[in-house]
Protein backbone atom coordinates (compact mmCIF):
# COMPACT_ATOMS: atom_id res chain seq x y z
CA UNK A 1 0.00 0.00 0.00
CA UNK A 2 1.43 3.86 -0.27
CA UNK A 3 2.34 5.58 2.45
CA UNK A 4 0.40 8.01 3.21
CA UNK A 5 1.66 11.73 3.50
CA UNK A 6 2.10 13.94 6.60
CA UNK A 7 -0.01 16.93 6.77
CA UNK A 8 2.86 18.92 6.01
CA UNK A 9 3.50 17.66 2.98
CA UNK A 10 0.22 17.23 1.68
CA UNK A 11 0.62 21.49 2.31
CA UNK A 12 3.60 21.79 0.59
CA UNK A 13 2.67 19.58 -2.36
CA UNK A 14 -0.59 21.80 -2.39
CA UNK A 15 1.34 25.16 -2.53
CA UNK A 16 3.89 23.86 -5.24
CA UNK A 17 0.12 23.13 -7.23
CA UNK A 18 -0.53 26.62 -6.66
CA UNK A 19 2.53 28.22 -7.76
CA UNK A 20 2.72 26.43 -10.77
CA UNK A 21 -0.92 27.22 -11.97
CA UNK A 22 -0.10 30.85 -10.73
CA UNK A 23 2.91 30.99 -13.21
CA UNK A 24 0.66 29.27 -16.16
CA UNK A 25 -1.71 31.80 -15.48
CA UNK A 26 0.59 34.67 -15.79
CA UNK A 27 2.18 33.33 -18.58
CA UNK A 28 -1.07 32.85 -20.42
CA UNK A 29 -1.80 36.63 -19.21
CA UNK A 30 0.88 38.26 -20.82
CA UNK A 31 0.38 35.73 -24.43
CA UNK A 32 -2.87 36.76 -24.63
CA UNK A 33 -1.62 40.56 -24.84
CA UNK A 34 0.70 39.32 -27.72
CA UNK A 35 -1.45 40.78 -30.84
CA UNK A 36 -0.58 39.87 -33.74
CA UNK A 37 -0.98 42.08 -36.61
CA UNK A 38 -1.71 41.26 -40.35
CA UNK A 39 1.92 40.30 -42.14
CA UNK A 40 1.84 43.15 -44.69
CA UNK A 41 4.65 43.16 -47.13
CA UNK A 42 8.19 44.51 -45.82
CA UNK A 43 8.19 47.31 -48.49
CA UNK A 44 4.28 48.21 -47.71
CA UNK A 45 2.80 49.76 -44.09
CA UNK A 46 -0.93 48.29 -43.24
CA UNK A 47 -2.82 51.13 -42.15
CA UNK A 48 -6.17 51.07 -41.09
CA UNK A 49 -8.80 52.20 -43.46
CA UNK A 50 -10.24 54.41 -41.29
CA UNK A 51 -7.05 56.60 -40.63
CA UNK A 52 -6.16 56.80 -44.04
CA UNK A 53 -9.99 58.13 -45.33
CA UNK A 54 -10.04 60.98 -42.54
CA UNK A 55 -8.58 64.54 -41.49
CA UNK A 56 -6.63 62.43 -38.44
CA UNK A 57 -3.39 62.68 -39.74
CA UNK A 58 -4.28 66.12 -42.08
CA UNK A 59 -2.72 68.18 -44.13
CA UNK A 60 -1.08 70.64 -41.56
CA UNK A 61 0.86 74.10 -41.77
CA UNK A 62 3.85 74.55 -40.16
CA UNK A 63 3.78 76.27 -37.18
CA UNK A 64 2.47 75.68 -33.26
CA UNK A 65 -0.08 73.19 -33.31
CA UNK A 66 -3.98 73.50 -31.70
CA UNK A 67 -4.86 71.19 -29.15
CA UNK A 68 -7.97 69.36 -29.53
CA UNK A 69 -10.51 68.49 -27.12
CA UNK A 70 -12.71 65.75 -28.27
CA UNK A 71 -12.94 67.62 -31.93
CA UNK A 72 -14.67 65.26 -34.51
CA UNK A 73 -12.10 64.64 -37.58
CA UNK A 74 -13.81 64.52 -41.26
CA UNK A 75 -14.13 61.09 -42.58
CA UNK A 76 -15.67 59.09 -44.98
CA UNK A 77 -19.46 58.15 -44.47
CA UNK A 78 -19.40 55.46 -41.99
CA UNK A 79 -16.50 56.31 -40.21
CA UNK A 80 -16.74 58.30 -37.02
CA UNK A 81 -13.18 59.77 -35.19
CA UNK A 82 -13.49 61.68 -32.67
CA UNK A 83 -10.02 63.17 -31.64
CA UNK A 84 -8.40 64.57 -28.21
CA UNK A 85 -4.92 65.75 -27.95
CA UNK A 86 -2.50 67.87 -30.17
CA UNK A 87 -3.14 68.45 -34.11
CA UNK A 88 -1.39 65.41 -35.98
CA UNK A 89 0.15 66.04 -39.48
CA UNK A 90 1.21 63.68 -42.20
CA UNK A 91 4.69 63.40 -40.55
CA UNK A 92 3.19 62.07 -37.38
CA UNK A 93 1.26 59.48 -39.53
CA UNK A 94 5.26 58.52 -40.55
CA UNK A 95 6.10 58.00 -37.21
CA UNK A 96 2.95 55.55 -36.76
CA UNK A 97 3.52 53.90 -39.61
CA UNK A 98 6.54 52.68 -38.97
CA UNK A 99 5.68 51.97 -35.23
CA UNK A 100 2.69 49.23 -36.59
CA UNK A 101 6.03 48.14 -38.99
CA UNK A 102 7.90 47.19 -35.95
CA UNK A 103 5.63 45.61 -34.20
CA UNK A 104 3.85 43.80 -37.24
CA UNK A 105 6.63 41.17 -36.45
CA UNK A 106 7.18 41.79 -32.06
CA UNK A 107 3.12 42.17 -31.81
CA UNK A 108 1.20 44.22 -30.23
CA UNK A 109 0.46 44.81 -26.53
CA UNK A 110 4.61 43.56 -26.22
CA UNK A 111 8.16 45.96 -25.86
CA UNK A 112 9.31 46.99 -29.00
CA UNK A 113 12.82 48.44 -28.79
CA UNK A 114 14.50 50.54 -31.53
CA UNK A 115 17.57 53.22 -31.62
CA UNK A 116 16.39 56.50 -32.55
CA UNK A 117 19.05 57.00 -35.28
CA UNK A 118 17.64 53.45 -36.75
CA UNK A 119 14.20 54.38 -36.58
CA UNK A 120 14.79 57.89 -38.08
CA UNK A 121 16.52 56.06 -41.22
CA UNK A 122 14.08 54.45 -41.68
CA UNK A 123 10.79 57.18 -42.04
CA UNK A 124 13.75 59.08 -44.47
CA UNK A 125 15.20 61.44 -42.30
CA UNK A 126 18.87 62.73 -40.89
CA UNK A 127 20.61 61.62 -37.64
CA UNK A 128 20.90 65.66 -36.48
CA UNK A 129 20.15 66.92 -33.00
CA UNK A 130 16.88 68.75 -34.45
CA UNK A 131 15.20 65.28 -35.77
CA UNK A 132 16.03 63.51 -32.89
CA UNK A 133 14.24 66.16 -30.80
CA UNK A 134 11.60 66.36 -33.60
CA UNK A 135 11.22 62.54 -33.54
CA UNK A 136 10.39 62.61 -29.27
CA UNK A 137 8.05 65.23 -29.97
CA UNK A 138 6.07 62.80 -32.34
CA UNK A 139 6.22 60.22 -30.12
CA UNK A 140 5.07 62.73 -27.52
CA UNK A 141 1.72 63.90 -29.54
CA UNK A 142 1.27 60.45 -30.67
CA UNK A 143 0.98 59.15 -26.51
CA UNK A 144 -1.22 61.95 -25.77
CA UNK A 145 -3.58 61.43 -28.52
CA UNK A 146 -6.68 59.59 -27.72
CA UNK A 147 -8.87 58.72 -30.55
CA UNK A 148 -11.76 56.77 -30.63
CA UNK A 149 -12.73 55.35 -33.97
CA UNK A 150 -16.08 53.56 -35.10
CA UNK A 151 -15.91 51.55 -38.90
CA UNK A 152 -19.02 50.42 -39.31
CA UNK A 153 -18.94 47.23 -36.63
CA UNK A 154 -15.21 48.02 -35.93
CA UNK A 155 -14.67 50.05 -32.87
CA UNK A 156 -11.39 51.16 -31.09
CA UNK A 157 -10.69 53.94 -28.38
CA UNK A 158 -7.53 55.03 -26.64
CA UNK A 159 -4.23 56.60 -26.69
CA UNK A 160 -2.95 55.87 -30.65
CA UNK A 161 0.42 54.87 -28.83
CA UNK A 162 0.18 53.02 -25.51
CA UNK A 163 3.63 54.35 -23.82
CA UNK A 164 7.54 54.38 -24.03
CA UNK A 165 10.11 55.15 -22.96
CA UNK A 166 13.94 56.16 -23.84
CA UNK A 167 17.30 56.43 -22.44
CA UNK A 168 19.09 59.83 -23.45
CA UNK A 169 22.58 58.41 -23.49
CA UNK A 170 22.29 55.47 -25.76
CA UNK A 171 19.13 57.09 -27.87
CA UNK A 172 17.27 53.72 -27.29
CA UNK A 173 13.63 53.68 -27.22
CA UNK A 174 10.83 51.52 -25.93
CA UNK A 175 7.64 51.95 -26.65
CA UNK A 176 4.27 49.81 -26.77
CA UNK A 177 1.29 49.85 -29.55
CA UNK A 178 -2.29 49.14 -28.03
CA UNK A 179 -3.19 45.54 -28.75
CA UNK A 180 -7.12 46.76 -29.20
CA UNK A 181 -6.09 48.41 -32.06
CA UNK A 182 -6.47 45.21 -33.83
CA UNK A 183 -9.79 46.11 -33.72
CA UNK A 184 -9.42 48.56 -36.87
CA UNK A 185 -8.09 45.73 -39.05
CA UNK A 186 -10.31 42.86 -39.91
CA UNK A 187 -10.37 41.06 -42.61
CA UNK A 188 -10.92 44.16 -44.93
CA UNK A 189 -10.39 46.82 -42.70
CA UNK A 190 -6.96 48.11 -43.87
CA UNK A 191 -4.79 48.49 -46.51
CA UNK A 192 -1.24 48.31 -47.77
CA UNK A 193 0.39 51.40 -48.32
CA UNK A 194 3.96 51.09 -50.39
CA UNK A 195 6.13 52.97 -48.17
CA UNK A 196 8.45 53.60 -50.70
CA UNK A 197 6.32 56.00 -52.46
CA UNK A 198 4.95 57.70 -49.33
CA UNK A 199 8.52 58.73 -48.72
CA UNK A 200 9.15 59.91 -52.53
CA UNK A 201 6.57 62.27 -51.72
CA UNK A 202 8.01 63.42 -48.77
CA UNK A 203 7.35 67.09 -47.70
CA UNK A 204 4.31 67.36 -49.64
CA UNK A 205 1.59 66.78 -46.97
CA UNK A 206 -1.55 67.19 -49.54
CA UNK A 207 0.39 64.49 -52.30
CA UNK A 208 1.10 62.22 -48.46
CA UNK A 209 -2.27 62.28 -48.00
CA UNK A 210 -4.21 61.59 -51.22
CA UNK A 211 -1.69 58.62 -52.07
CA UNK A 212 -2.78 56.95 -48.22
CA UNK A 213 -6.58 57.75 -49.74
CA UNK A 214 -6.36 56.49 -52.61
CA UNK A 215 -4.37 53.21 -51.88
CA UNK A 216 -7.05 52.51 -49.39
CA UNK A 217 -9.24 52.20 -52.80
CA UNK A 218 -8.98 49.16 -54.65
CA UNK A 219 -11.06 51.35 -57.71
CA UNK A 220 -11.59 54.73 -56.65
CA UNK A 221 -15.18 56.04 -57.16
CA UNK A 222 -14.88 59.91 -58.71
CA UNK A 223 -14.90 62.69 -55.77
CA UNK A 224 -15.55 66.40 -55.61
CA UNK A 225 -12.58 68.82 -55.10
CA UNK A 226 -15.14 69.86 -52.30
CA UNK A 227 -14.75 66.55 -50.65
CA UNK A 228 -10.94 65.78 -50.27
CA UNK A 229 -10.80 69.61 -49.08
CA UNK A 230 -12.95 68.42 -46.10
CA UNK A 231 -11.47 65.03 -45.97
CA UNK A 232 -7.76 65.84 -45.70
CA UNK A 233 -8.16 68.50 -43.08
CA UNK A 234 -6.34 71.33 -45.22
CA UNK A 235 -6.18 74.41 -43.38
CA UNK A 236 -6.33 76.70 -47.28
CA UNK A 237 -9.73 77.63 -46.45
CA UNK A 238 -10.43 78.75 -50.35
CA UNK A 239 -11.81 75.97 -52.62
CA UNK A 240 -9.99 77.77 -55.64
CA UNK A 241 -6.70 77.75 -53.72
CA UNK A 242 -7.05 74.15 -52.75
CA UNK A 243 -7.58 72.96 -56.28
CA UNK A 244 -4.66 74.55 -57.46
CA UNK A 245 -2.93 72.71 -54.33
CA UNK A 246 -4.77 69.59 -55.58
CA UNK A 247 -4.08 69.72 -58.90
CA UNK A 248 -0.09 70.25 -57.75
CA UNK A 249 -0.29 67.22 -55.75
CA UNK A 250 -1.98 65.09 -57.87
CA UNK A 251 0.64 65.60 -60.56
CA UNK A 252 3.55 65.25 -58.26
CA UNK A 253 1.74 61.76 -57.36
CA UNK A 254 1.40 60.59 -60.77
CA UNK A 255 5.08 60.93 -61.11
CA UNK A 256 5.67 58.73 -58.43
CA UNK A 257 3.24 56.28 -58.59
CA UNK A 258 2.06 56.08 -62.90
CA UNK A 259 -1.79 56.29 -61.44
CA UNK A 260 -3.45 59.06 -64.34
CA UNK A 261 -6.05 61.54 -62.85
CA UNK A 262 -8.07 64.03 -64.34
CA UNK A 263 -10.85 66.66 -62.94
CA UNK A 264 -14.05 67.24 -64.68
CA UNK A 265 -15.87 70.44 -65.43
CA UNK A 266 -18.41 69.17 -62.28
CA UNK A 267 -14.66 69.34 -60.52
CA UNK A 268 -14.74 66.05 -60.04
CA UNK A 269 -11.47 64.33 -59.45
CA UNK A 270 -10.80 60.90 -61.59
CA UNK A 271 -7.97 58.82 -60.31
CA UNK A 272 -7.33 55.68 -62.37
CA UNK A 273 -4.99 53.01 -60.69
CA UNK A 274 -4.05 48.54 -60.82
CA UNK A 275 -5.32 47.85 -57.41
CA UNK A 276 -2.76 45.13 -55.40
CA UNK A 277 -3.48 41.32 -55.72
CA UNK A 278 -5.29 41.40 -52.57
CA UNK A 279 -7.43 44.51 -53.83
CA UNK A 280 -8.13 42.78 -57.15
CA UNK A 281 -9.20 39.63 -54.81
CA UNK A 282 -11.60 41.55 -53.17
CA UNK A 283 -13.33 42.70 -56.56
CA UNK A 284 -13.33 39.62 -57.98
CA UNK A 285 -15.45 38.26 -54.92
CA UNK A 286 -17.48 41.85 -55.72
CA UNK A 287 -17.75 41.30 -59.30
CA UNK A 288 -16.16 44.42 -60.14
CA UNK A 289 -12.76 43.59 -61.53
CA UNK A 290 -12.12 42.32 -65.35
CA UNK A 291 -8.59 42.70 -65.33
CA UNK A 292 -6.38 44.47 -67.78
CA UNK A 293 -8.39 46.11 -71.10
Amino acid sequence: MPQKRTFEENLALAKARGQRTSALQTVVAERSLEVQLPLWAEVCRGVPNSVLRSALFGVVRRGPRSFQQRVQKASVDGVKIIHTGPQLDQADLDVWEQALQLARTGGLGCRIQFTASHFLKCIGRGNGKSQHEWLKGAFARLAASVVEIKDAHRAYFGAILSHGGRDDHTGRYVIEMNPKIIELYGLDGWSSVEFGQRMALKKRPLAQWLHGYYSSHAKPFPVKVETLHRLCGSQNLAIKGFKQDLKSALERLEKVTNWTWKIDASDLVHLSKMPTASQSRHLLKRGRFRGLP
